[in-house]
């Protein structure tokens, strides 16, 4: 499924460009940004939900989707991350956004 998203994300951006409704370098900024995503998602997807022996990933507390980042500045990033708790109620949320704010500092200096 995501090998799909992937090929009609390209696809479209490829018909934005021949069409002149976008500029190639923010083609360029805009697949920077997705493979900073992925980096990202590759560090938090293997982190253990705090109850149960499997990973965010295996849950489905994490997807590829969920992870977002944002150019500021020169080697500066704004990195949104989503999750949705096993169960509405999770009293353990807020150390699993402990948990993803942790885990990926180290990519980006520490910067948030």
């Amino acid at each position: 499924m995501d090998i799909v998203l992937s090929l009609v994300s390209l696809t479209v951006t490829k018909v934005l460009q021949f069409s002149g409704l976008v500029d190639k370098s923010d083609a360029l900024r805009t697949k920077k940004m997705e493979e900073k995503a992925l980096e990202v998602y590759d560090v938090i997807r293997s982190i253990r939900d705090p109850e149960k022996p499997n990973t965010l990933e295996e849950l489905d507390v994490v997807t590829e989707k969920c992870v977002e980042v944002q150019e500021l500045g020169e080697d500066e990033y704004l990195i949104i991350i989503k999750f949705s708790p096993t169960v509405p109620h999770c009293s353990l949320a807020t150390l699993i956004a402990g948990n993803l704010h942790f885990r990926r500092n180290p990519l980006y200096g520490g910067r948030h």
